[in-house]
């Protein structure tokens, strides 16, 4: 048995080895300093998958030494461009870009693309989300007797008051039917999805070249608020703001319930002060997926904890 441990172990840290080449590169100037694109404050990425169609870009990744003139245009893209890069852009990164490429010819708006592919994953993903809120609610209703078993072995050390606490605790969390790993397999099947998606998106400048609801999509809205529609990258930042409060409150708050920790109650604060403030130099396009995101997060939580009620009437 530790032998196939061992083995599974080394199987996962070699996928991850080989998922982990070829990540998203920001380019650099000769003193190593991030690039700007000069007309919307957005840090251009130096392994792009396709070449954009602004000069005063074009004009930056050449004065760095990057010839964006071998590139297929974004029009063009297929997932076989430029030949074989590694299991994760050649497999991962760009069958995830065609899509999204794909699916803004077919609809008109690469931004409108980029909104529905990322809710087409959060659909995917719909399973284990709701299992991961739902064990969430099953840990406040276990709350009560979680805290006795703890109270009641809370000076013991010794094994096997270790070992009776452990087995009474199997026992609680089968009454509930809580599957306390649930949450690993969430983030082992989530992430990787995520972390595609968003590389694929910031190797693409054909969506932040465009625009999407009054938007121009690369513009970041620190640059926004200097232009006439300043009050358009204001409401953008004050949706961040507010549906990353509202989504990390309805989180937290079931953390707070379940672990009893009152004081985590100030961290959807925090963490809403803390996005707005990256939000400001992000990229117009990644802060309206954020938004997007967000509510889609809300919502669900909306209709777990209205089912939980509906079940205990």
């Amino acid at each position: 048995m530790k032998q196939k441990n061992n083995r599974f172990k080394i199987a996962i840290i070699l996928v991850l080895v080989l998922l982990t080449t070829g990540c998203t590169t920001t380019l650099t100037d000769a003193k190593k300093k991030p690039v700007q694109n000069p007309e919307t404050g957005q840090n251009l990425t130096k392994n792009i998958l396709c070449r954009p169609t602004s000069e005063a870009t074009i004009k930056k990744y050449k004065e760095n030494k990057v010839n964006v003139d071998e590139l297929p245009t974004c029009q063009e893209f297929k997932i076989t461009s430029g030949g074989y890069e590694g299991i994760w852009t050649s497999f991962l990164v760009k069958p995830m870009a065609f899509i999204i490429l794909w699916l803004g010819k077919y609809v008109g708006n690469y931004g409108l693309s980029l909104i529905l592919v990322a809710l087409a994953i959060r659909l995917i993903l719909l399973p284990f989300t709701k299992k991961t809120a739902m064990t969430s609610e099953l840990m406040k209703e276990a709350q009560p007797e979680l805290a006795k078993i703890e109270k009641k072995y809370a000076n013991k050390t010794d094994q096997e008051s270790m070992m009776r606490k452990s087995q009474e605790m199997t026992m609680l969390y089968k009454k509930y039917n809580i599957s306390p790993f649930s949450g690993c397999l969430f983030s082992f099947i989530q992430l990787p999805l995520l972390f595609i998606f968003l590389e694929a998106v910031n190797r693409l400048p054909a969506i932040f070249e465009e625009n999407f609801l009054g938007l121009q999509l690369g513009t970041t809205p620190m640059v926004g608020f200097g232009t006439n529609i300043w009050w358009a990258y204001g409401i953008l930042a004050l949706f961040i703001a507010l549906t990353t409060y509202f989504s990390f409150k309805f989180t937290m708050s079931d953390t707070t319930s379940a672990n009893g920790t009152p004081g985590m109650k100030y961290m959807p604060m925090i963490m809403s002060v803390l996005i707005i403030m990256t939000g400001l130099a992000m990229p117009s396009a990644l802060g309206m997926y954020w938004v997007v995101i967000n509510i889609f997060t809300v919502i669900q939580n909306i209709f777990v904890k209205r089912g939980r009620k509906k079940r205990h009437g």
